[in-house]
């Protein structure tokens, strides 16, 4: 089975992956096209060359191997960032595995961003990939998983277990716990992303705080806003109140 995640950055990506990885019969895969990204849009991300040289790019070798079925009836959890999805990107690939979508509120989402990397646009954040890929999927009548963040953080072993419900997959009490640290399967990047979660062990209790967004991101918090507030109406959790 392929899982394929779709999410934004800065949206608890990385955590629910390491979650997944805690699994015995899972493997995972962070970010499979994050190489071509850059090497497509030639956006100035840090370690972006080294990413280059030691990633694949060809689209059509990773297309094939993101959609062959993992050996010894394994789980492949692929941890996907949507705006990773260009407009020349194809998407027949998504239909060979199980499509979930982790949204987060672009409020906080824009908040985290801006403190690792410059933000010029909404699809730099995601939203307008991940809602490509959410109205092809629904196109498809798929079924529509959708995972919010906050509700992962108020209680990740209900969320956790209403996620592997939903895959047909039996919920493991291991996915709420990890050891300490980064991984083998962690892309380079871990070096620059990844320093809250390589220090965390478990999904960490979120801390409220008052956001104020910069004026200048205003219309793209708005724009993303829209998006959020249709994907969030098909989450997972609201089936259950």
């Amino acid at each position: 089975m392929n899982i394929y995640m779709w999410s934004g950055p800065r949206n608890l990506s990385t955590a629910l992956m390491r979650s997944f990885e805690n699994r015995e019969d899972t493997e995972v895969w962070d970010e499979p096209l994050y190489a071509y990204y850059l090497n497509e849009t030639k956006k100035n991300h840090p370690m972006k060359d080294d990413i280059i040289k030691n990633y694949p790019t060809d689209i059509n070798k990773i297309i094939k191997l993101m959609s062959t079925e993992p050996h010894n009836n394994k789980i492949c959890y692929q941890k996907h960032m949507t705006h990773h999805i260009l407009e020349q990107t194809p998407l027949h690939w998504i239909e060979n595995g199980i499509n979930c979508f982790l949204i987060r509120h672009p409020k906080e989402v824009i908040d985290s961003y801006i403190k690792k990397n410059n933000l010029s646009e909404s699809s730099d954040i995601g939203f307008p990939g991940q809602y490509r890929i959410f109205q092809k999927v629904k196109r498809l009548n798929r079924e529509l998983i959708v995972i919010n963040a906050d509700d992962i953080y108020k209680n990740p072993e209900k969320l956790l277990k209403l996620l592997c419900e939903k895959l047909n997959i039996k919920y493991s009490n291991k996915m709420i716990k990890w050891p300490l640290g980064s991984r083998s399967s962690d892309g380079c990047w871990h070096k620059v992303w990844y320093d809250t979660v390589k220090l965390s062990t478990s999904f960490e209790k979120k801390i409220n705080k008052n956001i104020n967004i910069p004026s200048e991101f205003l219309s793209i918090y708005n724009e993303c806003l829209d998006i959020y507030n249709e994907i969030n109406f098909f989450n997972l959790n609201n089936e259950y109140q």
